[in-house]
């Protein structure tokens, strides 16, 4: 019995830890220079999986064949998106974007289709002239979304 009561409360703690890991915050690292200059190679970012309400410029982290990319969600679903001149037009308007300008033009009509499909997104890297994203990959589905992050661990702060 006293075994028990020695044990239970770390065996509680690992529970809880797994727990949270699994369901609530992961440490991600992030892996190659396609979120530069917003996230550098190697950095620790905390992932919130328990965050599903996508919005337009969240930092995602998705899973791609065997590995987990990191990308800034850029279209939503039923939107048309478009960069012309360095400008992003979403369904015809123009839409601020502070790292369009050095966005190549790019028209969803490039990947044979014209509305981002129910329940994905068009997500893009930061770098834009260095980044495997939706407009090779196409639109990423919502169920292949692990959660967003707006924090780091190493270098501690905020992510903008």
């Amino acid at each position: 019995m006293n075994f028990i009561k020695t044990i239970l409360p770390y065996a509680i703690i690992v529970a809880v830890v797994i727990l949270i890991r699994t369901f609530v915050l992961t440490p991600v690292i992030v892996s190659g220079t396609s979120m530069d200059d917003t996230l550098k190679n190697g950095e620790l970012l905390l992932l919130k999986k328990y965050d599903k309400n996508f919005e337009r410029f969240d930092i995602v982290v998705f899973d791609y064949g065997d590995s987990k990319l990191v990308k800034r969600i850029i279209g939503l679903p039923g939107e048309t998106l478009e960069y012309k001149d360095g400008i992003l037009y979403i369904n015809g308007k123009e839409t601020e974007d502070p790292f369009a300008s050095s966005t190549k033009d790019f028209k969803l009509t490039d990947l044979n289709i014209d509305v981002i499909p129910e329940d994905y997104y068009f997500v893009m890297g930061d770098n834009r002239s260095n980044s495997s994203d939706s407009r090779i990959i196409g639109p990423i589905s919502k169920d292949t979304i692990n959660g967003t992050t707006s924090f780091s661990l190493w270098p501690f702060g905020t992510v903008e």
